[in-house]
């Protein structure tokens, strides 16, 4: 990724990487670590107004009990993978809160406040944790501690199959669409964990095809400021031709007015603007199609 991780953070911030000649193998979701790591090299870009250098570094670690204090892992062998900056750095009050779902030091329109939180949820369901360090005007380094893996396994085989039968013929599934990856794959997550099926979209074309599918769809989720020529709202209407009576929840970081036909939302439909919590979130969710 050193090309693409360059590419991003621009000509005036030098990359340096120092990688273990032999890391011990990790068991994880290829394109989430790729999102992890470039996350934290954005970041660390944004924590560099003047320039500096970012450090990729990894290393076989033998964790003891007292070395995974805080971490909440178990001790053991891990391959740590850490991103450090010589940036701005950060207060203790802003390190302590970090991990918490859109948390953002960034102007309002410059950040969702998911990546470092969809970066502990990835190093947890990788079976391993998060550290992050930093200090006003040191920089900051965040270290991701992922479980080292025995023994490499064979991809698991999974036969082709038609949309219909991706889906159950029964329980509740909803439609989560939205642009922004982070925030799709937060909110997918916590339906799943919820015991609801889920399907996914990038922009309102996707989610069409999802609509037009024979897929059972309880709920529409979708952000008002879509990509691709339609908008949150009009695929909503859209859908509802298709599937009359279907329920919807709007995301916005928008004014409510922009999703709002003459003063109302028709029946069936709310509103959840950013940022929110996800208790609210899981409790609408639940009045809307019910409790799992």
């Amino acid at each position: 990724m050193a090309e693409i991780v360059k590419n991003t953070i621009g000509p005036s911030i030098a990359l340096e990487i120092d990688a273990v000649d032999t890391p011990w193998p990790v068991l994880v979701d290829p394109n989430q670590l790729e999102n992890a790591l470039l996350n934290l090299c954005i970041n660390a870009r944004d924590a560099l107004p003047d320039g500096g250098s970012i450090f990729v570094r990894t290393r076989n670690l033998a964790l003891s009990r007292r070395d995974v204090s805080g971490l909440d892992i178990a001790p053991g062998d891990y391959l740590a993978v850490s991103i450090e900056d010589d940036g701005v750095g950060m207060s203790p009050e802003t390190v302590a809160r970090a991990f918490e779902p859109f948390f953002t030091t960034k102007p309002t329109g410059l950040g969702t406040g998911l990546g470092l939180s969809m970066i502990y949820g990835f190093a947890r369901q990788s079976g391993g944790g998060v550290r992050i360090s930093s200090k006003d005007g040191e920089g900051t380094n965040v270290t991701l501690y992922l479980p080292r893996h025995e023994v490499a396994e064979a991809p698991e085989v999974v036969e082709e199959q038609t949309m219909e039968g991706m889906f159950p013929p029964s329980g509740h599934t909803i439609l989560v669409i939205d642009d922004e990856a982070l925030i799709r794959m937060l909110v997918v997550d916590t339906l799943q964990e919820l015991g609801y099926e889920t399907l996914e979209a990038g922009d309102g074309p996707q989610g069409m095809r999802l609509l037009r599918s024979h897929a059972r769809i309880d709920l529409l989720v979708t952000d008002v400021g879509l990509p691709n020529g339609m908008n949150g709202r009009q695929v909503a209407d859209a859908a509802r031709e298709l599937r009359p009576g279907l329920k919807v929840m709007f995301m916005t970081g928008y004014a409510e007015n922009a999703v709002l036909d003459r003063g109302h939302l028709d029946a069936d439909m709310q509103i959840m603007t950013k940022p929110f919590q996800m208790d609210d979130f899981i409790q609408r969710i639940r009045d809307m199609v019910g409790q799992v």
